[in-house]
């Protein structure tokens, strides 16, 4: 048959009406599956959207609420703290205005008991007959054990107090530490609890979920302020009755002392020379004592010179060295002028070290001294005391003499005349 017209044809197979029926109906399931998935996507997209962003919001509720909670019960351990704190500082307050004057009222017993002891040891030193246990000898020992039990007893309530309050100052500095803990605590949680997802102070964090390595959980820190608490509490527990057991033994040991005070009879006629002969001595080692202190500070002071001087020969000798290491090539050799150098500034550091070391001894030895001549100081003090308190029991028992013994208008004038004090101490006209 005869063509009028070329045909060209692609050289690929071609697909019959049926499969190209049967593609149409493929991609047309194949777009309806997808768009299924994409549906179904969507939604599922829309529903965790809702969920998430309900369990967000709930979870940032129930954290904020969590955080409001936390706020109340810090401030509660806070206030709980505070008032604890405010009655330990009125405790220890009191406490020490009850210490102070136990310890005026130990001070105070010391002046009596030396003043009995030395009586005792006076009326010790009696030769013959007249080294009898009469009245006094017998008032004054009672008053001596009255006195020695007084001053333990205030010893140990002084001591019981001191052990009291060094553990009110530990539990208050506890307790301050603890507010301080819990208030910078607030502040992080009132922060933390005022921010939301609007702020503009917040950002990601490089390691948000780390566990501080200190970090401990709920029970152990509720545990710790209960601790605390109970610490604060059983000091604080029967702290009136400690203060006025102190107050009793005050007024008792008082009342004590003045009660024997009363009952003994002081015939110490011989004391007045004995006293100012042991006074007198004491003068004498002061002033010893003050001369031989003022010659050890000279000789301190010329130590602190000596030690100057040698400064200048240590500049000296080790400028020499470290000129002689600038010495260039082989004339850098270890000569006797090297060694002797070195020698030289061993033996200046050796002599300043022995300087030093005799100004620390000798100041060392002068401290000895000038603690050896306040101890003097107060013994002279005590010394002149317990002659006028003897003086003035003299004279307060001048109304009880009679007959021969009554001759002199005082007991003080009785005791220089037959102690020939009046050599040293004349008679007033």
């Amino acid at each position: 048959m005869a063509k009028s017209i070329t045909t060209y044809e692609k050289p690929t197979p071609h697909i019959g009406l049926p499969d190209w029926y049967t593609k149409q109906w493929e991609l047309q399931k194949s777009a309806e599956s997808k768009r299924a998935d994409a549906f179904n996507l969507r939604n599922s997209g829309r529903t965790i959207r809702s969920e998430t962003q309900i369990k967000t919001e709930w979870d940032t509720q129930l954290n904020t609420i969590r955080l409001n909670d936390r706020v109340t019960e810090l401030s509660r351990w806070e206030n709980i703290f505070q008032k604890l704190l405010e009655h330990i500082e009125t405790e220890i307050c009191l406490l020490k205005d009850g210490k102070s004057d136990a310890e005026k009222e130990h001070e105070f017993i010391n002046i009596p008991l030396q003043i009995t002891s030395q009586c005792i040891s006076m009326r010790d030193c009696r030769r013959g007959t007249e080294l009898t246990y009469d009245d006094g000898d017998t008032e004054l020992k009672k008053e001596l054990c009255i006195l020695e039990a007084a001053k333990k007893t205030l010893t140990n309530k002084i001591q019981a107090a001191w052990e009291r309050l060094n553990r009110l100052e530990k539990v208050k500095f506890n307790l301050n530490l603890e507010l301080q803990d819990k208030h910078e605590a607030l502040e992080i949680d009132r922060t933390n609890f005022t921010l939301n997802r609007t702020c503009a102070n917040i950002s990601y964090k490089p390691n948000a979920l780390r566990m501080p390595k200190d970090m401990v959980s709920y029970e152990t820190w509720l545990q710790h302020c209960q601790h605390v608490k109970l610490s604060a509490d059983n000091e604080l527990e029967d702290m009136y009755n400690f203060r006025e057991s102190i107050q009793d033994a005050r007024d008792k040991t008082r009342n004590d002392i003045r009660a024997q005070q009363d009952f003994t009879d002081f015939t110490l006629r011989k004391r007045i020379y004995q006293t100012q002969k042991a006074r007198n001595e004491l003068d004498w080692q002061k002033l010893k004592m003050q001369r031989e202190m003022e010659k050890l500070q000279k000789e301190i002071t010329l130590l602190d010179e000596a030690i100057f001087a040698k400064i200048d020969s240590i500049k000296c000798v080790e400028t020499r060295l470290e000129n002689r290491t600038c010495r260039p090539g082989f004339e850098l050799c270890r000569d006797q002028s090297q060694d002797g150098l070195k020698q030289e500034v061993l033996q200046l550091r050796q002599t300043k070290q022995n300087l030093i070391n005799e100004i620390n001894n000798a100041k060392a030895t002068y401290n000895n001294l000038e603690s050896l001549l306040n101890r003097i100081n107060k013994n002279l003090e005590d010394k002149q005391h317990s002659l006028m308190t003897d003086i003035m029991c003299l004279d307060n028992r001048s109304t009880l003499k009679v007959g021969d013994r009554a001759r002199l208008t005082n007991e003080t004038d009785r005791n220089i005349v037959l102690t020939h004090m009046n050599k040293e101490i004349p008679l007033e006209n």
